[in-house]
């Protein structure tokens, strides 16, 4: 393995220029398996940690792909836009000028499946807490939200009345926001999601996919669903000034 790039920037930065390098210039093309941490470590005399961050960054970009006990991948290239911001839906829907409720379909502890636990990147099983609630704006319904929760991070989450209270009010007051994934789809409603909404099944609708970090771990998995005819999704910003 080569030695990584010289530069001023911390290792973990050094170390991700090396993969993106590597990546962008072809020499590990879509769906190469990288070395180990381990491997890392050992050739490149850096610690684990450091490995561990920075490969975690980068499959939060999108960068690459973890599978749990197999090993880290470099990702298929797919398109993805990280112009939205993690919003309340009750402030959107009264900025509007307009009345937010919610129903809850289900709050529950849950035992996770392996797709879960990959996606939480779990080194051992334990529960999520797990809800379903359907936002309305002026009694048109046009959100339902699913998330899943770590309870090492935020307990009690499956005590409260969220018909009260917002899932993101209790979230944000719990557990600070460290790192945000966003990807967005369109996906046709499927029964639940066409009974739950109010369309007819087939429909089209935006899936906004989320997971959020305190620090290295990961908090919360959310699945966002919302009507395409009833709901847009973007941002406002100020672009970084390139160099």
């Amino acid at each position: 393995m080569d030695s990584l790039p010289e530069s001023a920037s911390p290792i973990y930065k050094r170390l991700q220029d090396y993969i993106l390098t590597n990546i962008r210039t072809g020499v590990w093309s879509k769906n190469h398996k990288l070395p180990s941490e381990h491997e890392f470590v050992a050739s490149l005399g850096i610690s684990r940690m450091t490995v561990h961050r920075a490969l975690r960054e980068l499959t939060s970009e999108g960068f690459l792909v973890r599978v749990q006990g197999v090993g880290t991948f470099v990702a298929p290239p797919r398109p993805q836009s990280a112009l939205i911001e993690v919003n309340n839906i009750a402030a959107e829907i009264a900025a509007r000028g307009n009345k937010h409720r919610s129903e809850v379909v289900i709050v529950e502890t849950i035992t996770p499946t392996r797709e879960l636990m990959l996606s939480f990147e779990m080194a051992r099983r334990h529960d999520l807490y797990h809800s379903v609630v359907v936002n309305f704006e002026n009694d048109v319904p046009v959100q339902l939200e699913e998330r899943f929760v770590n309870p090492e991070l935020v307990p009690n989450y499956h005590l409260q009345d969220f018909t009260k209270t917002t899932t993101y009010d209790f979230l944000m007051g719990m557990t600070p926001l460290t790192e945000v994934e966003h990807v967005i789809s369109s996906v046709p409603a499927d029964n639940e999601v066409a009974q739950r909404l109010g369309v007819a099944v087939g429909e089209c609708c935006l899936l906004l996919h989320r997971r959020t970090w305190t620090g290295p771990v990961i908090a919360t998995l959310s699945k966002l669903t919302y009507v395409g005819s009833r709901y847009s999704l973007g941002s406002r910003y100020s672009p970084t000034r390139m160099s």
